[in-house]
């Protein structure tokens, strides 16, 4: 099955399993966890960050699968932090390259985050995903991980 049609089935399955849910981690901790055992090895690590309620300007590490993440991150700061301050998706082919990257497992080499949002549009959290390999994701994982972010909207 190629890429696109894997989000796809995974956009559904996920909305189905979610349905209904109201705790937020429960509806992150299914999709990263669906997430990650459908990409892997190519997703290294796969989580949320969500911004921290009584630290607006921060994130705060959320359900994930991978190895040990960062605890917080400050908005404008790394791959994360670019995404939550520009409220945009960040795709980049060498994180090495990018400035300001936090390297919170040296192994990674590409990432891409998504930011997700509550029902009034304002930002929630955001999907990381890294990969080992450099280059690991393109316009195909864009498309497939913004329309399950947009099912995962804080209800």
């Amino acid at each position: 099955m190629d890429r696109q049609a894997r989000y796809a089935e995974l956009k559904l399955e996920i909305e189905s399993l979610v349905a209904g849910e109201t705790y937020t981690p429960a509806r992150y901790a299914s999709a990263a966890c669906l997430l990650a055992e459908a990409f892997r090895p190519r997703f290294f690590w796969t989580g949320f960050y969500v911004v921290d309620p009584e630290k607006p300007e921060e994130l705060v590490v959320g359900p994930y699968q991978g190895t040990l993440g960062c605890l917080r991150i400050p908005f404008g700061k790394g791959v994360c932090g670019a995404c939550a301050a520009t409220g945009e998706t960040q795709l980049v082919p060498d994180v090495h390259a990018f400035p300001g990257h936090i390297a919170c497992d040296s192994r990674s080499n590409s990432e891409i985050v998504v930011p997700v949002f509550d029902a009034e549009g304002k930002l929630a959290a955001v999907l990381d995903v890294d990969s080992t390999e450099h280059d690991a994701f393109d316009a195909v994982d864009q498309a497939g991980l913004e329309a399950i972010c947009k099912i995962l909207l804080t209800v």
